[in-house]
This record gives structure tokens, C-alpha cells and sequence, in this order.
């Protein structure tokens, strides 16, 4: 898995696989913009300053791990 950019469905997959929790792309989203891994913003984004579905706190690190392991953070 390393070096390949994995897409959103695979670190859910991922996440799904090795703790039975089901992550929402938008999560996914937030921590790829917080540790800026993204190119733009979304076009249906309301307010660029603001995140309408941020990361639980709870979940943010079974992300990085996943984003981690297929080498995209």
C-alpha cells in the first residue's frame, strides 16, 4: 500500500476493515485540509471558512493511521 494515493472509498474500506467503524468522506476531507493534502475547496462549499461536517475527534486519528499506511500523509 505505501506510496499509492489511496481514494476515500479505500480508507474507508481500510478503517471499515480493522476497527468496524464506518468513516464519512467529509471526515476524511477535513483531515486531508487540516494537515493540507488539499488542491482546492469543494464548489458546494457554503462558507470557505468554514467545515459543515468536521472530523469527531474520536475518529481523527483512524484516519491519519489509514491516510498513514497507504502513504498519503
Amino acid at each position: 500500500m505505501e506510496g499509492n494515493v489511496a481514494t476515500y472509498k479505500e480508507i474507508q474500506e481500510d478503517i471499515l476493515r480493522r476497527y468496524q467503524i464506518t468513516v464519512k468522506t467529509c471526515w476524511i476531507a477535513d483531515i486531508k485540509r487540516q494537515h493540507g493534502k488539499t488542491s482546492r475547496l469543494a464548489s458546494n462549499r457554503l462558507d470557505p471558512k468554514k467545515v459543515k461536517y468536521p472530523c469527531p475527534e474520536d475518529k481523527q486519528r483512524l484516519i491519519e493511521e489509514s491516510l498513514k499506511r497507504f502513504g498519503d500523509l
